[in-house]
């Protein structure tokens, strides 16, 4: 089987979008190719971002760049899933008929100083429960289930 190839997006590719792509790469990379961009990215991923992705997952994303959405403009993803309000607004159409599906966060970067970490690691939190759930479908029959999955995976940016 082919890995899947998933596109997570926000508007700076700073933080959920880059949580979501690692946590995904480490949670399972035998399945699953993970990529994230941005609207309008950012010069580069948030220190928050990588910071709890190094403290409470065990990750070294120190090789993490903030992309634009535009870089990946020819790929054929298998998924593309927002995690923004206004990546999901903007999200322009993919080749390849993607399944399409918004998991929507809370922008930690828009926290409060004194409460920054805390919704870093809440909103990854977030994140790694939902790539949890993905992980757990039945991506193997993904053609024959595509419909089915659709569903499920909008479902879980419902969670």
């Amino acid at each position: 089987m082919d890995k899947k190839k998933i596109l997570f997006l926000c508007t700076g590719n700073s933080a959920r979008s880059i949580m979501a792509e690692y946590i995904l790469r480490k949670k399972d990379p035998f399945r699953f190719e993970s990529f994230s961009a941005g609207s309008h990215p950012k010069d580069s991923p948030h220190p928050l971002a990588l910071k709890t992705l190094k403290d409470r997952y065990l990750i070294d994303a120190s090789d993490a760049r903030s992309k634009s959405w535009d870089e990946y403009r020819k790929v054929d993803f298998d998924f593309v899933l927002t995690v923004c309000d206004n990546a999901r607004e903007t999200c322009p159409v993919w080749p390849g008929q993607p399944i399409v599906a918004h998991w929507g966060s809370p922008d930690p970067v828009a926290a409060p100083e004194d409460k920054l970490e805390q919704v870093f690691i809440d909103v990854s939190t977030q994140i790694a429960r939902r790539i949890d759930l993905l992980i757990s479908l039945p991506i193997e029959k993904l053609d024959s289930l595509r419909t089915k999955i659709a569903k499920a995976t909008a479902d879980i940016g419902k969670q």
